[in-house]
């Protein structure tokens, strides 16, 4: 019964929207890996999203629940957010969902 108990736990996606200073995402994105480096439990992946030829982008954060992702704000994790501030041309636009449905990634239509 476990399993099947497993299988309805909702997923979750941390997602930001965010805007760097000219010049500044490839800094930000050094920053990203090194927050991403701190998650361990409960982290399932994430996506660092650029749109071309700018300094906006979408990070995307996944996680087997909201207490796994709570718990993963460290004290190293909020350091490197707080180094990474200075690097934004405007406020990070956050949002939590729950993920409803999985596919493969990078199905072959053939």
């Amino acid at each position: 019964m476990s399993d099947f108990q497993d299988f309805l736990k909702r997923k979750y996606a941390y997602v930001a929207r965010v805007e760097f200073k000219p010049g500044k995402f490839d800094i930000a994105k050094q920053l990203y890996d090194k927050g991403i480096a701190t998650f361990s439990e409960g982290f399932l992946g994430a996506y660092l999203l650029r749109e071309p030829g700018s300094d906006r982008g979408i990070a995307v954060i996944f996680w087997e629940s909201l207490e796994d992702m709570d718990a993963s704000r460290t004290e190293a994790y909020e350091a490197l957010m707080r180094e990474m501030g200075h690097l934004f041309a405007t406020a990070p636009e956050t949002t939590i969902y729950e993920v409803e449905e999985e596919t493969s990634a990078f199905v072959s239509q053939e």
